[in-house]
């Protein structure tokens, strides 16, 4: 039972973490918090499953197009509802953001309707078997691309120019901006990626649970959100480190307590974080940290 269990919890957190770690980019280059991201998961999967049911596009394009799109209306909210504001108050900004949250999320409802869709990927698989534990294919493919991108994303910002550009612009925009480096070119980057990564995470979170709908951002968003704090705001292994664990632990107070309690486990491990430890596991001293892969 347990383990069959932790197959579910490991990749409820893979999601997560992949979610949070736009949440953590964003924060590490911009000090802000971008509430809008929710809605980029949800377009992602949206964008994705209109390809593959009114245009009947195969999957791996669909998903490809969908990313693609997701990633361009990331750079869309971060021209329209944070450039213009980046010198205005922050709880300026916040507004903004909220408000292209909303209106996002009621654009969805007039495209595609306020019900629920059915999102179904065929994997022509049996199910692995390891002992007692039946791992659907489906399963798998959630685990391995969300741990191929997150290394992949921490290869990229350690080891190329861009990343190492990522990385200057976070600890000192003035100063990257004398060195050379255009600081706004990495802010769209960051979102791009951001986003993309958001995209990445709706899409799979669509495979797991087979359903869509235009509020399934808001509370996938304020978990990836809660676990980018947990793990440290702007530090990507704490993304990482916080989606797995509170995936794990929302996975265990709904397998052995109750599944009416998961959001106040998830949550209220949150608040005892905070308390004891408020720059997150990982963070280190205060909450405004540049992105750092150690």
């Amino acid at each position: 039972m347990f383990w069959q269990q932790f197959v579910n919890w490991i990749n409820l957190g893979a999601l997560y973490a992949l979610m949070a770690i736009g949440y953590t980019m964003v924060y590490g280059i911009v000090k802000l918090i971008n509430f809008a991201h929710g809605e980029i998961f949800m377009f992602g999967a949206f964008f994705t499953w209109w390809f593959m049911t009114a245009l009947s596009i195969p999957f791996p394009l669909a998903s490809l197009i969908g990313i693609m799109l997701a990633s361009i209306l990331g750079v869309g909210i971060e021209r329209i509802a944070y450039r213009p504001l980046r010198k205005a108050p922050r709880f300026a900004i916040l507004i903004s953001v909220l408000g292209m949250s909303i209106f996002l999320q009621n654009m969805a409802r007039i495209i595609w309707g306020a019900e629920f869709q059915i999102f179904e990927v065929d994997f022509p698989y049996p199910p692995i078997l390891i002992g007692n534990v039946i791992i659907p294919v489906k399963k798998i493919f959630i685990l391995l691309t969300s741990f191929v991108l997150m290394v992949a994303l921490a290869i990229f910002i350690q080891k190329t120019y861009l990343g190492k550009a990522m990385r200057a612009a976070a600890a000192d925009r003035e100063a990257a901006e004398m060195m050379g480096i255009n600081v706004n070119s990495v802010i769209t980057l960051t979102f791009v990626i951001g986003s993309a990564l958001g995209a990445v995470a709706g899409i799979l979170y669509a495979i797991n649970y087979n359903s869509i709908d235009p509020i399934m951002g808001f509370n996938a968003g304020m978990k990836a959100f809660a676990a980018a704090v947990l793990g440290g705001i702007g530090n990507i292994y704490g993304a990482m480190l916080g989606g797995l664990l509170l995936g794990f632990l929302e996975g265990t107070g709904t397998g052995y307590v109750s599944s009416m309690y998961r959001d106040a486990f998830a949550f209220g491990l949150l608040i005892l974080v905070l308390i004891f430890r408020p720059q997150g596991l990982l963070g280190e001293g205060k909450y405004e940290k540049p992105i750092k892969v150690r």
